[in-house]
């Protein structure tokens, strides 16, 4: 079984093709053009083990956000198409990952329902490099809304903008990993309600 989504955006705003496979081994082929996210991402596919292919052109002379945004939304829907039907997945995880001072705590439900808890520490640096720290909030909310999943992000402390965010897209991508993985137990579609 083949558990590939691939997504094409396009917008007078931005172009994205993304592309994952999650089923495979963290290889990554990451470029929108925003130097922080692209380490993002490729943290998502490498510590998810999903095949990533993110592939952005967007009006980075205005500022990142529709750069951002549209790829976010484009992974989103590709990660839903990835998991078909959701036979046979383990559909929950709970992850935290450290790093260094920071900690990102993770909680994942493949549930066909989108929705976002948030929370991280107040009075991050504003940027890192061209990144916009307020910007991770809405990458999840944008990933979550077209992947149409429950996600609880939190962060309960850390000093470094740069280790907070990095914190929460490992455990991300350690979440879906373990969520999305196939369960030998498993063989139907794990809901009472016979759907997801």
């Amino acid at each position: 079984m083949s558990r590939v989504g691939r997504v094409e955006r396009t917008t007078k705003e931005t172009s994205v093709l993304v592309e994952i496979d999650l089923d495979g081994t963290g290889k990554v082929d990451v470029s929108t053009g925003v130097g922080f996210y692209d380490h993002m991402l490729d943290q998502l596919g490498r510590h998810g083990l999903f095949d990533l292919t993110v592939k952005t052109e967007g009006d980075l002379h205005i500022d990142s956000h529709h750069t951002i945004e549209d790829s976010a939304l484009a992974l989103g829907a590709a990660f839903r198409q990835a998991l078909g039907d959701k036979r046979g997945i383990v559909r929950f995880a709970n992850v935290s990952v450290p790093l260094d001072e920071s900690l990102a705590q993770v909680t994942v439900d493949l549930s066909g329902r989108p929705y976002l808890v948030h929370t991280e520490p107040e009075n991050m640096a504003p940027m890192i490099g061209s990144y916009d720290t307020t910007m991770t909030r809405h990458i999840l909310e944008s990933f979550v809304a077209q992947a149409q999943i429950a996600l609880h992000v939190h962060v309960p402390y850390g000093r470094n903008a740069h280790h907070i965010v990095e914190c929460q897209f490992k455990a991300l991508a350690r979440a879906l990993r373990y969520a999305s993985e196939i369960d030998p137990r498993q063989g139907e579609i794990p809901s009472t309600k016979g759907a997801l």
